[in-house]
């Protein structure tokens, strides 16, 4: 007479094991030390998107596969950059993410965007403006409102005040012309250029984007301050107008 079979069989005594190790935070299958010599022995590009989110989460939640969740916030926030830049509790909204975890990626975003400033700071904006641009992206491209700023520099074009005016519409509520160009006189600063973001995705200037820059460097131009240029942001891009030909 043959066995009839199980209709709940047990697991294999090495799953059970591995299960087991897992629970005690141990790593029996390896993915996290793999994960791990990737990122030191590798280029910039030796981790995925979810995999750094991954790793970031490895340290917050230490006896847990993380890879689902990582998955989970790239979709939920649509891009690495979108993850970083999130608000820390719309992190602990999605399933499986708490305070340490939220906090883990907070640092690094945090110190992404210091690092970004400080490489800027290093040189003449002029002269650096990729460094500028990677910095303004890391900052403002996944922002769900507009913010206006403006970036005062010396006579060597050295930032001087990077100066958040304002979040909201870029309109002379928000930044008004004769207001910046004081600003600007008040700390010393020989130039500036002015950053806002569109929040929908697409860096193409608005007529009052283009007016309010004009205006600015109309005020400027009365009181020797030069307005060297406007960049838009957005997640699609960046758009300066001066290479447009607008201003």
């Amino acid at each position: 007479m043959t066995d009839e079979p199980k209709l709940f069989p047990e697991r294999p005594a090495a799953r059970r094991g591995e299960n087991r190790l897992r629970e005690a935070g141990l790593d029996p299958s390896g993915h996290r030390a793999r994960l791990r010599k990737r990122l030191l022995e590798g280029g910039d590009d030796a981790l995925a998107d979810h995999e750094m989110i991954e790793y970031l989460l490895m340290t917050a939640i230490p006896r847990q596969d993380v890879k689902p969740l990582a998955r989970m916030l790239l979709q939920r926030f649509g891009s690495l950059a979108g993850v970083f830049n999130a608000d820390p509790r719309a992190l602990m909204a999605t399933p499986g993410i708490k305070e340490t975890a939220a906090a883990a990626i907070r640092i690094a975003a945090i110190a992404s965007r210091r690092l970004a400033r400080s490489v800027m700071q290093e040189l003449p904006v002029l002269s650096s403006w990729s460094a500028l641009l990677d910095y303004l992206h890391i900052d403002m491209a996944h922002l769900t409102h507009e913010r206006v700023r403006v970036l005062y520099l010396n006579t060597q074009n050295r930032l001087i005040l990077d100066d958040k005016v304002a979040d909201g519409d870029i309109d002379e509520a928000a930044i008004h012309p004769r207001k910046v160009i004081h600003k600007a006189m008040d700390i010393g600063a020989a130039a500036l250029i002015l950053v806002h973001n569109h929040p929908s995705g697409s860096p193409e200037p608005s007529r009052a984007d283009i007016q309010i820059t004009q205006k600015i460097m109309e005020a400027g131009r009365l009181l020797g301050v030069a307005v060297h240029d406007h960049v838009i942001i957005g997640r699609e891009g960046h758009i300066s107008l001066k290479a447009k030909g607008l201003i």
